[in-house]
């Protein structure tokens, strides 16, 4: 099955940004919860799942379309500062998730790829939902919103 380059990179890159998320959230559950703040970890440990079962879609796609899974590179979880900062760094990489599946969702229109395209908007749907969620739940804490990173 011959297979847009493009697209592939896509989901390779789609695959580093869920396990990046992954392991930020992760870190920080066991840091704040180390911190004596074990529901807020408890939180970040239930948006670490929700990214890794997108990672196994993700995993489950290119092996469909017959390409061995390959994340290329992970961020570095992002430890520094207050919970307010903590938070702000877990909004700013779902801002950009939601950025990347959005140009994903782009690319598939422009090459008329709509099975690849309906896999990226329901990832893309879903990211959406976590920052909102994400700002919501700062919200409830602060009783202030988290500024977008342009």
């Amino acid at each position: 099955m011959t297979q847009d380059p493009v697209i592939l990179g896509y989901l390779g890159r789609a695959l580093s940004f869920e396990f990046s998320a992954v392991q930020q959230y992760l870190s920080l559950a066991r840091m704040l919860s180390l911190r004596g703040m074990p529901q807020v970890g408890d939180k970040f440990r239930l948006e670490a799942q929700e990214e890794m079962e997108h990672a196994e879609r993700i995993i489950g796609r290119m092996l469909a379309v017959g390409v061995a899974p390959s994340a290329s590179s992970l961020r570095p979880a992002r430890l520094d500062g207050s919970l307010s900062e903590l938070i702000q760094h877990t909004f700013n990489l779902e801002t950009e998730i939601v950025n990347f599946y959005a140009q994903a969702v782009q690319y598939c229109q422009r090459a008329q790829d709509h099975e690849n395209r309906i896999f990226f908007e329901a990832l893309l749907k879903e990211e959406q939902q976590h920052a909102t969620g994400l700002d919501q739940w700062w919200q409830e804490i602060s009783g202030d919103q988290l500024p977008v990173k342009k």
